[in-house]
Parts: C-alpha cells; structure tokens; sequence
C-alpha cells in the first residue's frame, strides 16, 4: 500500500510536549496554544487553524492529541470542523487515573475512528510527583508515535501493514497505544477485542525473554484477534519494549 501524511496535532501544553517529542522523518507536527485562542484576537487564531487544516491533502491521518480538559476540545472542535470529509481522525487522549474504556462513549468522540486514552497507570507512582509523571509520559508517547510511524512507512513491522491497520481502528473504537519497557500483566489486557502486540527486542536480548512474554500475552488474549509479532530494533540493545495497540467498540 501507499504511503500517507501523518499529522499530529498536540493540543495545550501536554499534548504539544508529546508531538514536539516525536522523532520521525516525514511527520508534520502542529501545535495549538490555548492561551491564543483565549486572547482578543482568538479569531484570528482559530481562522488561521481552520485555513491550514481545511486543506490538508487527501485520506490524511490526524492524530490529535491532548489533555481532557474543556479548552482542548474547543480547539479539538475547531480544528475537527475544518478537516475534510475523507480525514482519518484519530484521538489520544490523556485521562489522569480514569479508565476511558469503562466509562460511557463520550459524545465528543463520535466523529473519531478510534479514541486511544491512556490513564498514565504506568507513569504514576510514589516515586513520582504529578509534573514528573507527565513529562516521563510525554517523552514515552512521543517515542511510541515515533516508533510506530517508522515501522509502518518503512514496511518492518511483523504481519501488519496499513490494510491491516485501517481494520483496527476504522468503525468507532476505544483503545490503548503503549510502548512498554515491562508489562503488569494483572492490568485489564483482556478487555480488548483485536489488535497488534509487537515485542521490540534489542540485537543483544535473548531471545527466550521475547517468546515467554508473547507467550503470555497470548494465554491472556487466546480468544482476541490479535496480530502478533517479534522485531529487532538495534537501538534496544540488551532490552526489550512493547508495542500495543488493541481496540474494542464503544
């Protein structure tokens, strides 16, 4: 398949620190102050928004991504108004210790593909105050974004390439994106009905490590459509991480 623009569009200071992180050749990264759009101009700021993303070429994706807070969606309405009618329009969205999955569909995301959310359940500890958590948020989301983007344009991920990623996510979804260094399997990993566990392991990992994590992933997802995958990734070394995207519908 072709190759498409990907956009990503990080809404407040948050989302703008993710998008600002990503590190991949291709990408067009936007960012939208609120404190702009709250000025006296604010028209002008949002007209100039709606100029830029009303021509955005065709069957882009856009990748929004921001704080659940009032302001973002205001902006996420404006810019979401202004996109043409073929736009591939995907959310992530932070949702500090609440499960967006268990909760109601919010009406917001009807116009929306698929809503990744992440509660920061990996990012926040005792160890952490609340601005720590979300920068070690920020910089790991933006590193995910990276990674999938590369994977994909560059053709290396195992058994998946667009056709099968527009399968996933198209028809209103909730779903999790995550690269993970480890992984706390007593968390909700079976809620999800389809998806991609990619396991990324450096040159020098062993092996055996990557089979008894997928195989573990695999006695809590039997049941699930899940498309699975090891790739090497030189970068890792000894290491290894965890590519998840799993989806279900609202």
């Amino acid at each position: 398949m072709p190759s498409f623009t990907h956009i990503f569009v990080g809404i407040g200071n948050t989302g703008s620190r993710v998008v600002n992180g990503i590190k991949a050749d291709g990408v067009v990264k936007v960012t939208v102050n609120p404190a702009y759009y709250l000025l006296p101009s604010s028209k002008k700021y949002a007209e100039r928004l709606r100029s830029f993303f009303e021509s955005v070429p065709e069957n882009t994706f856009v990748w929004f991504v921001f704080e659940d807070k009032p302001i973002n969606h205001e902006l996420r309405e404006v810019i979401e108004d202004s996109l043409p009618g073929d736009t591939v329009k995907l959310a992530y969205v932070l949702t500090p210790n609440r499960e967006l999955v268990t909760n109601g569909k919010p009406e917001w995301a009807d116009g929306f593909e698929t809503v990744f959310y992440d509660s920061l359940w990996d990012f926040f500890n005792e160890d952490y105050s609340i601005s720590e958590a979300f920068n070690s948020a920020s910089y790991g989301i933006g590193r995910m974004f990276s990674k999938l983007y590369y994977y994909l344009e560059t053709q290396m991920l195992v058994n998946i390439d667009y056709a099968d990623l527009f399968n996933m996510i198209k028809g209103g979804n909730v779903g999790i994106l995550r690269l993970l260094k480890g992984v706390d399997f007593d968390w909700h990993w079976g809620l999800w009905d389809r998806g991609l566990i990619a396991l990324l392991v450096g040159e020098e990992a062993p092996l055996k490590d990557a089979h008894k994590i997928l195989g573990r992933f695999q006695e809590i997802l039997s049941e699930k459509d899940i498309i699975w995958g090891v790739i090497t990734d030189k970068e890792l070394g000894k290491e290894s991480e965890i590519l998840a995207l799993l989806v279900k519908r609202w």
